[in-house]
């Protein structure tokens, strides 16, 4: 199938007739995934109390051994994709082929809780909130994907659908790039729709159809060192803190009002001598208050909508650290990190086909969330491989990345009924 036919066709989806009612087919996915709730909340207690830290490459695995005999069982095949490659676990892979469109469903094994961390285990707070790692960022999102698929297995709806699952088990530190991230690349190459069961900003009423980008940049200054009486002097210049704070200031003043463009640093150390590693971040710094600092270094991330507004953030940068102040010097190097999910009209249109599925089932309208309140994702890495995509569609709480998280068990239903019917009439499409 083309997919230029495929646009089409979910233009056609948009406007027809269908909309407004739920179908027989539609009812019985609903009344398999009511029936089948308590049973996927157990599997999420169960993926919950498995420590996956993406460095604990013996839970990432453990994870992806519960999942795929799930997936088998429902007509995918499994892989493992070994991490050693990229210095992480691996990834699990589950591909089931069809005579319809072609889908990228993406999640993630692991989270941010070490074995190290006190936050372990699953804890029932009351009938709707399950707290533990992981439950809504993004084990949760897994469970709400793998409900779904059984769901449209059921009904004899799967068949209707190319779908290849990558689950990553190190979205949370990914490791080397981009070799982490190839097979999502390619499982993407040549598909229509990627859909993203991050949980986003946590929202039943909002989904994600942009991204920025998550990048880092560091900032390494040299200046003349000298008695700190002699500083300003022409023989000596301002030293290196001043030219760190020379540029840092020109970023704020000239860049902080670009729309969706942030920059931000997150360590500064500058004295006589520094010592600075990147991973993990860390820089000590020794000297006396009557020594002109020799060296500054500065470290941050920049974030932005399109690949464009990066690049010439970018650029810019690089001009205004190339202005040294006298007998200083400094050098800005960039490392791309996570690509931007650029807002397209695919997205939107895919959005729009969402947004009727939610209002069919009694769920209401659902809208774009603000690019801001929506951090980098695997998704990024695809949004430009295929016509639509579209993320948030996972289970919701809140708390994430902290010993708070939680999953809010009410939008089990929601987020399990919208991904499944979706799917279905994505399906059902002439192609």
């Amino acid at each position: 199938m083309a997919r230029t036919a495929f646009v089409i066709a979910l233009c056609t989806l948009f406007t027809s007739s269908a909309f407004g009612e739920v179908t027989r087919t539609e009812s019985q996915i609903v009344r398999t995934l009511t029936a089948q709730q308590n049973e996927s909340i157990a599997l999420l207690e169960q993926l919950v109390d498995i420590n996956s830290g993406t460095m604990n490459f013996t839970g990432v695995r453990k994870v992806a051994d519960i999942l795929a005999p799930r997936f088998e069982a429902i007509g995918f095949k499994t892989r493992w994709i070994d991490g050693a490659p990229f210095h992480r676990a691996g990834h699990l892979i589950a591909e089931r082929a069809g005579k319809g469109p072609r889908v990228v469903l993406i999640g993630h094994l692991d989270t941010v809780f070490e074995p190290t961390s006190p936050f372990q285990k699953s804890e029932r707070v009351n009938k709707t909130t399950l707290k533990g790692p992981g439950t809504s960022d993004m084990k949760g999102g897994i469970v709400v994907m793998l409900a779904a698929l059984n769901a449209l297995n059921d009904v004899h709806a799967l068949d209707s659908l190319n779908i290849t699952v990558v689950l990553h088990g190190d979205e949370e530190d990914a490791g080397d790039m981009p070799l982490a991230r190839n097979a999502l690349v390619d499982a993407a190459k040549g598909a229509d729709v990627a859909l993203g069961l991050e949980n986003a900003a946590d929202d039943p009423s909002t989904v994600v159809t942009a991204r920025r980008s998550a990048g880092h940049w560091e900032l390494r200054v040299k200046g003349a060192t000298a008695h700190s009486s002699q500083i300003f002097s022409e023989d000596v210049g301002a030293g290196a803190a001043y030219e760190l704070s020379r540029i840092l200031t020109a970023f704020y003043q000239e860049l902080k009002n670009e729309q969706y463009l942030t920059i931000n640093p997150g360590l500064i150390v500058g004295s006589a001598q520094v010592t600075y590693q990147n991973e993990p971040l860390q820089a000590q710094a020794s000297g006396k208050n009557n020594i002109i600092a020799p060296v500054a270094i500065a470290s941050g991330d920049i974030r932005a909508i399109t690949v464009q507004q990066r690049d010439r953030a970018q650029t810019r940068m690089k001009q205004i650290v190339s202005a040294s102040l006298p007998h200083a010097s400094a050098e800005i190097t960039f490392d791309a990190g996570y690509p931007p999910m650029s807002p397209t009209a695919g997205n939107l249109k895919l959005l729009q086909v969402y947004d009727a599925v939610s209002r069919d089932l009694g769920f209401g309208e659902v809208k774009a969330v603000d690019p801001r309140r929506a951090g980098a994702a695997d998704i990024s890495f695809v949004a430009q491989e295929v016509k639509m995509a579209l993320d948030g569609l996972g289970l919701l709480g809140g708390g994430a990345h902290t010993p708070n998280e939680f999953a809010d068990l009410r939008t089990f239903s929601i987020q399990s009924q919208r991904l499944a019917v979706l799917l279905l009439r994505l399906g059902e499409q002439k192609h």
